[in-house]
């Protein structure tokens, strides 16, 4: 191929077509328990998830829910992936090595919010949350009916493999994906191009802005005690337990089950199978969906 500026843009647009190709037929996991937010900024502060405000008769004047204050900002981070391709390969019409290669730079950006999101999760054992406690905790500060701060749990203890009882029905999901540029295909494929002068490189690659945070601790439920009902019960009654400050119950119903690979036969067992192991009813099938993240093994 002869390296003139319209064959380069040909080729520039076919590599494009197989990266965006492939992009758009990868369905990600990630916005099953995560919701996306718009970011225009260098970053975005989340402070009024200290509280979530709740419908109250009108009685007398409005009472304004004052919204408490936290500290939780999510910084937005650069990620990319870069590839190369050599000028004698182009010139030479070697290219079909390549088309794999841009297939697989699709596929990887599209996942690349899931990377983000499912590490989020596993680390909540670890990692704090807007309140200053990890986000799977055994106290979380609430204040109680008569206005005492008391300690709350969404943590069930163990020490086995983690699994996930989620409440994603609301607007605000438990994680949170902060998008502020998404990716897209760059090139740097002209001959006066310095990677092209210096080292006879053409460069493609996908570049973005985003990066992931917590929602409502109240809306997740982390366990690493066996995935059996006894456990699945105790984590249900925690979750559709828990109060708003002062007593108000918050109305949570868990809908999804997050497990890795090797709890999958445990959750269909569990959520699937319409008989119990000893032939009953089993009372827990159909209570949530189950969702298997290869990205949790």
């Amino acid at each position: 191929m002869q390296l003139t500026t319209p064959n380069l843009a040909q080729l520039r647009v076919g590599f494009s077509l197989a990266f965006q190709g492939a992009f758009d037929e990868i369905k990600p996991q990630y916005t099953a328990l995560a919701t996306v937010v718009k970011s225009s900024a260098k970053s975005e502060r989340y402070g009024w998830l200290g509280k979530m405000p709740s419908v109250r008769e009108w009685i007398g004047d409005r009472v304004v829910q004052n919204l408490a204050e936290h500290d939780y900002t999510i910084l937005n981070k650069d990620f990319e992936v870069t590839v190369a391709v050599d000028r004698n390969d182009i010139a030479d019409d070697t290219l079909g090595i390549y088309g794999p290669m841009f297939t697989d730079l699709g596929q990887q950006t599209a996942r690349h919010p899931d990377s983000l999101v499912f590490a989020l999760l596993a680390a909540g054992f670890a990692t704090e949350c807007f309140d200053g406690q990890f986000f799977f905790d055994t106290d979380h500060p609430v204040l109680g009916e008569n206005g005492a701060e008391v300690s709350v749990s969404n943590h069930g203890g163990g020490s086995g493999t983690p699994w996930f009882l989620l409440n994603t029905s609301r607007a605000l999901k438990p994680i949170i994906y902060q998008e502020r540029a998404p990716f897209k295909f760059v090139a740097l494929d002209k001959e006066t191009d310095a990677n092209v002068f210096n080292k006879k490189q053409f460069i493609y690659g996908s570049d973005g802005r985003c990066n992931v945070g917590y929602g409502f601790w109240q809306q997740a439920y982390g366990s690493k005690q066996t995935l059996n009902a006894a456990n699945y019960a105790a984590a249900r009654s925690a979750m559709m337990s828990l109060k708003a400050d002062h007593g108000k119950p918050l109305g949570i119903v868990p809908n999804l089950l997050v497990v890795p690979p090797s709890l999958e036969g445990a959750a269909n067992k569990l959520l699937k199978n319409m008989l119990a192991s000893g032939g009953e009813t089993n009372e827990w099938a159909g209570t949530a969906e189950v969702l298997v993240a290869p990205l949790l093994a």
